[in-house]
């Protein structure tokens, strides 16, 4: 019998491995659709800020009560992992708390510590669902959210509370076996809860006691192998992609705009052309197939990774004063518009082979209402916990509406004629705007 559970429980978590490395490939294959850019220089702000803004997550502190139970349920997702890799390695050998000897005293004080975390996650999962679903904040109703991605957040919730739950129990039960010295539940000391709640159990039967436990033990592997395989399928891929999105975040100041060489090396030989500027002749004399960006392959592939990095928050909507001002402008549903792109493209390629054209861009997804109500204040990008920047993604799309299809109000049409003639936003020549001065003489 046991030899037949070591071979289910191999064929369950290799299929899962496998099913996870071939969606985590497909993920991969998505990002790197976009424009190669580089982001390999000043590595060591880079790591900082992956400890910072990943590990320490330093934004969320702006709100100390919600960021310290996030952050309860982050160190539970990472540190109970430890005891997950007991349970896999037990699964595989056919073994039983593989770790309690070598480990001796300090296996029980490590159990005890995830005792206390899948509490912790256990109760902010909880008031988190509250949040959500009863006292309904403002980001967590917005339209944006409609269908699968207001479901998706609280399945998630509700998984992690069930694999809390399954933690504990499996742990209460194998702690009233250790009591009793039933077969191989050796005594390793009583845990911090499981402990005290194991003599609530005095009048259960031994055989129903590992019942419970190796059913537990079962569902809560189990369920932490579906975890993993959903995770491609839900926002909560930013507790993967956090780390990197952070290492690659851009470190220029967050007002600086990217300007396009082949565009610049025109106004400075246009507008300086008496000024001598030995780098114009290093930029591209030959202007870009395309300005701006219409569709995911025209984006960087950082920006793409942003995309799939997003939490669905809501923290830049709440912020965008566009938003709040009630225009339509959601940067959240920016980059989740990216993000479902992305895959409708993915799918493609898997059904063809290759990307056949579809007729379709991130227009389709992305309204030209939306994209002319960003101020470009960048309060989205200073707001999001991880360093996503919706703002890039809208200078892109607006500038290949505005470069490519000439698509702006006739106020911005205006402005950039002027600016073309006359040097400045408004309709005056340089030299009957200085007029005023000669009344000063």
């Amino acid at each position: 019998m046991q030899a037949v559970q070591q071979i289910i429980f191999i064929i369950l978590a290799l299929s899962a491995i496998l099913l996870f490395t071939r969606n985590i490939k497909k993920i991969k294959r998505n990002i790197l659709l976009g424009r190669d850019e580089d982001y390999s220089n000043n590595s060591s702000q880079r790591w900082k800020n992956v400890l910072l803004l990943a590990f320490g997550q330093k934004k969320m502190f702006r709100n100390p009560l919600v960021a310290v139970m996030h952050f309860f349920i982050y160190a539970g997702f990472i540190i109970i992992n430890i005891e997950v890799l007991e349970i896999v390695l037990d699964g595989g050998f056919g073994k039983h708390r593989l770790f309690s000897n070598a480990l001796g005293g300090f296996y029980t004080f490590l159990i005890d510590a995830f005792e206390i975390l899948a509490v912790l996650v256990l109760t902010a999962c909880i008031i988190f669902l509250i949040r959500r679903n009863i006292l309904k904040l403002r980001r967590f109703i917005s339209h944006d959210l409609d269908g699968w991605p207001r479901s998706d957040a609280n399945y998630i919730l509700v998984t992690e509370i069930i694999l809390m739950i399954l933690f504990l129990t499996m742990n209460t039960t194998d702690r009233a076996l250790q009591i009793r010295g039933y077969e191989h539940y050796s005594d390793v000391g009583s845990f911090l809860f499981s402990g005290n709640v194991a003599s609530y159990f005095q009048n259960v039967s031994s055989a129903t006691l590992m019942g419970i436990e190796r059913t537990c033990w079962w569902f809560h592997i189990t369920g932490i192998f579906a975890f993993l395989n959903y995770l491609p399928y839900s926002k909560h891929l930013h507790i993967l992609f956090a780390f990197p999105n952070a290492y690659y975040t851009r470190l220029l100041p967050k007002g600086e705009m990217k300007n396009m060489p082949a565009v610049q090396n025109v106004v400075e030989t246009q507008y300086f052309a008496s000024v001598e500027m030995q780098h114009v002749a290093s930029l591209p004399e030959s202007p870009p197939e395309k300005f701006g960006a219409k569709d995911v392959f025209d984006l960087s592939w950082r920006n793409l990774l942003d995309a799939y990095s997003c939490t669905e928050c809501g923290r830049c909507t709440a912020a965008c004063p566009a938003n709040i001002t009630g225009k339509l402008l959601s940067p959240r549903k920016i980059m989740m518009d990216t993000r479902d792109r992305m895959e409708e493209v993915g799918k493609n390629i898997d059904k063809n082979g290759e990307f056949k054209e579809d007729g379709k861009s991130l227009f389709n997804y992305i309204s030209v209402e939306e994209l002319r109500a960003c101020t470009t204040c960048n309060a989205c990008v200073e707001e999001c916990p991880v360093s996503i920047s919706p703002l890039e993604i809208i200078l892109e799309l607006r500038r290949s509406l505005i470069m490519e299809d000439s698509n702006a109000p006739q106020e911005w049409n205006s402005m950039f004629s002027n600016t073309e003639n006359n040097f400045a936003p408004w309709k005056f020549s340089p030299d009957e705007r200085d007029k005023w001065t000669e009344q000063m003489k």
